[in-house]
C-alpha cells in the first residue's frame, strides 16, 4: 500500500508501491520527492495512484535502451530460434546502439527513431561506402517495435514510439531480384555433377525445392524409400559461423515431399557411398543419422556447402546463380508448368498461397495468358 507524504529534509515526498516486476516478480517502489508542501505532495501521491489504476503511470527512470536491450535479448531467447537471437543481436550492436544506446529508453520516440533510419539509409554501412538498404532498415525497425512493444508490456513505456515511426517501405526496392536458370540450365549442372560427392544434395534441392538448411538436415530416418517421401523435421543452420541442428520454424516448414524416382535412385546410391565411407572412418565416425555430412559424420556447414555450389557453377561455365536459386528455380519450372499454386506452396513450406504467388509473380504472366485462352476456348469454342 503507498504510504502519506513525509517530511524529507526541507521538503515533503511519497513512495508508491508498484506492479511486481514480471521479469523476477519482486515487488517494486517509488519514491517521489522535493515537494514543498505537504498538500502539493499528497495531490501528486492521489495523480500517481490514479495513474498506476489505469496504467498510464511511468516511473522516472535512467535506464537507457543500451541498458534495457541485453535484458530483453535474455528475456526472449528461449522463445526464438537462435540464428533469430543472433541476427537480432547483431543489427542492435553494430546498427542501433551505436548511435541512440545512450538514450534514456523514456526518452526513445519517433522522432529519434526515423533520425536513426535516416542515418542508416544514407550512411549505415560500417566500411563508410553509403548507406543500408531499405530492406535492412525495414529488418532493424520490426527488431526495435518488437523490444519496445515489450518495455510497454513490461511497465518500462507507455507506449510503443515505433507505431508512429516512419521506417522505409516494402516495395520493390526492398525486395531482391529472384534469379533462376532455365530448365536446361540446371540439367546441365546435374549432368556435370553426377558423380560428385554432393549429387546428391544438389538434386534433391534441385527437385523438391527445398531450402539449403532443410536439405542439409535430413535424416536416413526421415526418408522413405517405398513410398518415395523425405520429411523435413530438422534444419541445419549456422549461428556467428558455429553449425547447429534446429528445427524448422513455422509449422508449415514441417512437411513431407514426394520424391521422384531418379532422386530416390541418386540418395540410395549416396547411401551406399557413404556407409564405404563409415566403414573407413571406423569408431571416429560421429553418427547423427544425416543424409549429407562430412566424412566423420558432422553436419556440413551451411556456408562452405553453398561456396562449393558457387565453385561448381563457375568451374562449368554457368550462369550464376545461388544456391537458394535452386529452390527457386524449382518452383518457376512448376508454376509455368502448370502446377496448381497451391500444391507449390506447400512444397516450398510456405506459410500461404499468397507468399508464394509474390515471390514468383514473374512465373504467373504465362500461366495467366494460358487460363485467358482456356477459359475463352470453354465460352467461345476451340476453333473461334
Amino acid at each position: 500500500m503507498s504510504g502519506q507524504p513525509f517530511k524529507r529534509g526541507n521538503s515533503w515526498a511519497f513512495v508508491v508501491e508498484l506492479p511486481t516486476d514480471p521479469m523476477t516478480g519482486k515487488r517494486r517502489q517509488k519514491w517521489h520527492s522535493g515537494y514543498r508542501t505537504r498538500k502539493e505532495a499528497e495531490r501528486a501521491r492521489v495523480e500517481k495512484l490514479a495513474e498506476i489504476q489505469t496504467g498510464a503511470y511511468i516511473a522516472t527512470s535512467k535506464e537507457t535502451l543500451a541498458s534495457y536491450i541485453p535484458e530483453w535479448l535474455q528475456a526472449i531467447a528461449t522463445t526464438i530460434r537462435p540464428a533469430t537471437l543472433h541476427s537480432y543481436e547483431r543489427n542492435l550492436r553494430l546498427h542501433v546502439l551505436p548511435r541512440v544506446g545512450a538514450l534514456p529508453l523514456v526518452k526513445i520516440d519517433a522522432g529519434v527513431l526515423n533520425g536513426l533510419y535516416s542515418h542508416l539509409l544514407t550512411s549505415g554501412r560500417r566500411d563508410g561506402r553509403g548507406g543500408l538498404s531499405p530492406r535492412t532498415v525495414r529488418y532493424i525497425h520490426t527488431i526495435l517495435h518488437r523490444a519496445l512493444k515489450d518495455a510497454v508490456r513490461w511497465g518500462r513505456l507507455l507506449r510503443n514510439p515505433a507505431d508512429a515511426a516512419d521506417p522505409p517501405r516494402a516495395g520493390a526496392s526492398a525486395s531482391p531480384e529472384i534469379v533462376t536458370w532455365e530448365a536446361a540450365d540446371l540439367r546441365r549442372f546435374l549432368e556435370a555433377a553426377e558423380g560428385d560427392r554432393l549429387y546428391a544434395a544438389f538434386l534433391l534441392i534441385a527437385t523438391t525445392g527445398m531450402r539449403r538448411g532443410e536439405a542439409l538436415g535430413v535424416r536416413w530416418g526421415d526418408i522413405d524409400f517405398e513410398d518415395g517421401r523425405a520429411a523435413i523435421r530438422q534444419t541445419v543452420v549456422a549461428v556467428n559461423h558455429q553449425v547447429q541442428l534446429g528445427t524448422p520454424k513455422t509449422a508449415k516448414s514441417r512437411r513431407s515431399v514426394a520424391l521422384d524416382k531418379g532422386t530416390v535412385a541418386a540418395l540410395r546410391a549416396h547411401r551406399q557411398r557413404q556407409l564405404e565411407e563409415r566403414m573407413l572412418m571406423g569408431p571416429g565416425f560421429a553418427d547423427h543419422d544425416l543424409v549429407f555430412c562430412k566424412v566423420t559424420g558432422e553436419p556440413l556447414h551451411p556456408e562452405r556447402f553453398s561456396r562449393e555450389f558457387d565453385r561448381r557453377v563457375e568451374r562449368w561455365g554457368l550462369s550464376p546463380l545461388t544456391i537458394h536459386g535452386l529452390r527457386h528455380t524449382w518452383a518457376t519450372l512448376a508454376l509455368k508448368a502448370g502446377i496448381h499454386p497451391k500444391l507449390v506452396q506447400e512444397r516450398l513450406g510456405h506459410a500461404n498461397v499468397g507468399i508464394t504467388l509474390d515471390i514468383y509473380s514473374h512465373a504467373t504472366p504465362a500461366m495467366e495468358s494460358e487460363a485467358a485462352e482456356t477459359v475463352a476456348g470453354v465460352v467461345f469454342g476451340p476453333h473461334r
